[in-house]
This record gives structure tokens, C-alpha cells and sequence, in this order.
């Protein structure tokens, strides 16, 4: 079994930060690629196979370019974890990678695909700005011969590996902790960008809790285009001033539009006592869980993720069937459900594909040590601002 690759991976987002653009982006090299050095020797020997002929995650890699599609790198979390998880697996494995940041705009991204396949690319990894108008490119990349994996959102391309985690479960569990601190009243939904399948699965996965409450009113509810964190501070606002500031709690899908859903509660004297929710473990975010301004962020686990993304890429350029693909056997434990490591067929509206989901963990005061001691974020920028002795993993 293979050593975790997350205090690697810890280092390296650590170095690549340091090393990045002004942009926020990923560093460029003509054409606007950024090509990782390989020449990396493979781990324990080469490929090896599980029960039934599946490759494991020490399938060899050398000389594979793997090319990702980012939609928009400036992202604190792809930038930290994601890409530099996603670069050390395959490095690890003897390959190569190519990186292209789409800047949040999808026609950008169908040209970068493009490009990725131009290229030469062996296997391509795409985290879709628009889920429908992404599949042209995911065509071309299938006629062109190159196994595509659709990057924590889904692509409903029945050739497309999807590799993410258990999205309704994030909106479960962002159900499951507010209505028990907040279990009746008026509550306020904050969805994200609308082309993203991620933000309706996410509202599925908290209709149970909420929409089959008969003691909570749902009186505000829309999507928000990009993820906006400004835009949903506007839509907070309004929200509260439609409703005499009488809002109960907040059921916000990420940690960058609570960032603007605080900052609206908070001009109105309301920040830390009606609860927020959000997702992603955005160091902002859980500062404001220290704080007690924002009630829980769902984290994920997205060395895990990059990890698993990287590792499936190299079976896929080697060969194996999507049916065959396994995850990290050193992620065995974090693996949705938790029956084992094997590819597992997922529903995309009536469109199967081949999936690997990792679970979320909700961070709550309770549990805030959880990231702190796995590197994810240093004790004192969490704990900035909070008194001495308020929350156990600050001291």
C-alpha cells in the first residue's frame, strides 16, 4: 500500500503558492500551458492488479502527459490542493501535466480543451465551467481517443469518468447541522451558479430536512451566477430587508458566498447569531466557524480527491476500462459508500457513468483540530481573532 500522499501534497500546494502568477493563476509557458517536469520514477515497481483484473493505483505512468482544464484556477481551493494533489500523483507515476485556466469563462474552456488534445495529451481531467456546453470538447476529445474524467462536477458522458464527492450528502449534511441548531423559523437558500449540476445536487440533498419541515418557511431561495460571493451579499440584503431581517438561519452551498452572506448579516447586527452554512473549508470560512459567525463548512478532502483524480487519469491513459478503474488504496476509509475502492455506476439523469465519490466531513468549533493537525490551514489564521479558551483547537 502506498504512503498518504497528503503531507506531500501539503508542502508542495505550500510551494506552488508561493510560485504562482499574480494572477492567482496557474504559471503559464506559451500558449498559456503549464507543464510540470516529469521524468518521475514510478511507485512499487509498476502495475500491479486487484481481484477481477482491475489495475491498481501503481499503474505505470511514464512518459503520460496528462492534460487538466481548469475553469477557473484562481480559486483559493484548486490552486492549494486540487492541482498540486493532481500533479504529484501523476509525477509519481512517471508522467506529465499540462495545465490550462479557462478564467471562468466556458467558451474559453471549449478552446483550451482543444488545445489540451492538440497537445498531445494522453488523458484529460476537466473541471467544467457549464456542464452542457463543455461536451462538444468532451466529443472531439473522445474521437481524438482520449479518456476524459469529468473533475469534482459533473459531465454526463457515459465515456466520462466522474471523480467527486457525495454532493447531495454535502447538502445533507449542511441540512442535517443547521436544523438541529435552528430547528423551525425562516430560512434563506443561497444556491450557486446554475449551469452547475452541483448546485441542484446539493438542494437535493437537503429537501428532506428543510422542504419536509412543516415549522420551517423557506422565504428566500435563488441560484447565484459563479458563486458570486458580492452577488450573494446583494441577494442577502435584499433578502433581509424583504423580510424585516426576520431570517432564522442560512443554508448557503460554499464558503465564498457565505463570505457575503456574513457580511450582509453583519450589517444588520444579525452575524453570529442566525446560522450560516457553507462547504469547501475556505480558510475565511473557518475562521468565521471559530468565530461563531459561521455555523459549519463542509470540507473536502481535496488532496483526496486531486490524489484520485491523478491516479485514475494514469489507469485511463494505460488502458483500463472505466468499469475496472479503483481509487487510492490509501483513501479506503474515505470512499462514499464505504464498501470498497471499485468504480461504482452513478445516475446522471438517466445518462450512467463510471464514478469514484469521496465523502465530506462537516467542521463545526467541535471538530475544527480536524484540519488544523491535517495541514489544511495553520492554528493561528483559524483561530485569529478568537479569545483565549472560547474554542478547544485554539487553546
Amino acid at each position: 500500500m502506498k504512503k498518504r500522499l497528503w503531507a506531500f501534497v501539503a508542502v508542495l500546494a505550500l510551494v506552488v503558492a508561493a510560485c504562482g502568477d499574480d494572477g492567482g493563476g496557474a504559471t503559464t509557458t506559451e500558449g498559456g500551458a503549464t507543464t510540470t517536469e516529469g521524468g518521475a520514477t514510478t511507485t512499487e515497481g509498476g502495475a500491479t492488479t486487484t481481484e477481477g483484473g482491475a489495475a491498481t493505483t501503481a499503474a505505470t505512468g511514464e512518459g503520460v502527459v496528462v492534460g487538466i482544464s481548469w475553469n477557473n484556477y484562481a480559486q483559493p481551493r484548486w490552486a492549494k490542493a486540487d492541482g498540486p494533489a493532481i500533479i504529484a500523483a501523476v509525477e509519481a507515476a512517471g508522467g506529465t501535466v499540462i495545465e490550462k485556466d479557462a478564467n471562468d469563462s466556458a467558451e474559453q474552456q471549449l478552446a483550451d480543451v482543444d488545445a489540451l488534445i492538440a497537445e498531445g495529451v494522453q488523458a484529460l481531467i476537466i473541471l467544467a465551467k457549464d456542464a452542457e456546453a463543455i461536451l462538444p470538447a468532451v466529443q472531439r476529445a473522445k474521437d481524438a481517443g482520449i479518456p476524459v474524467i469529468g473533475y469534482d462536477r459533473l459531465i454526463a458522458d457515459p465515456d466520462a469518468f466522474y471523480i467527486t464527492f457525495n454532493n447531495q450528502g454535502v447538502g445533507t449534511i449542511m441540512a442535517e447541522v443547521i436544523t438541529e441548531a435552528v430547528p423551525a423559523g425562516n430560512y434563506a437558500i443561497v444556491k450557486g451558479h446554475s449551469a452547475d449540476p452541483n448546485a441542484d445536487f446539493l438542494r437535493a440533498g437537503m429537501e428532506e430536512l428543510v422542504d419536509g419541515n412543516p415549522d420551517i418557511t423557506i422565504v428566500c431561495e435563488d441560484y447565484n451566477d459563479n458563486w458570486d460571493t458580492n452577488n450573494a451579499r446583494n441577494m442577502m440584503d435584499a433578502c433581509l430587508a424583504a423580510n424585516n431581517n426576520e431570517i432564522d438561519a442560512v443554508i448557503s452551498e460554499n464558503d465564498s458566498m457565505a463570505t457575503g452572506v456574513v457580511a450582509a448579516l453583519d450589517a444588520v447586527g444579525l452575524a453570529g447569531t442566525v446560522p450560516v452554512t457553507g462547504q469547501d473549508g475556505d480558510l475565511p470560512a473557518l475562521n468565521r466557524v471559530a468565530l461563531g459567525t459561521q455555523l459549519v463548512s463542509v470540507w473536502k478532502d481535496a488532496f483526496g480527491l486531486g490524489q484520485t483524480a491523478g491516479e485514475v487519469a494514469i489507469q485511463l491513459a494505460s488502458g483500463v476500462a472505466l468499469e475496472d478503474v479503483v481509487a487510492p488504496d490509501d483513501l479506503q476509509d474515505h470512499v462514499f459508500p464505504e464498501a470498497g475502492l471499485e468504480a461504482t455506476p452513478f445516475d446522471a439523469d438517466g445518462v450512467e457513468v463510471w464514478s469514484i465519490i469521496l465523502k465530506p466531513t462537516p467542521i463545526t468549533r467541535d471538530n475544527l483540530n480536524l484540519v488544523i493537525e491535517l495541514g489544511w490551514e495553520p492554528q493561528d489564521a483559524v483561530c485569529d481573532g478568537v479569545p483565549a479558551g472560547e474554542v478547544e483547537a485554539c487553546g
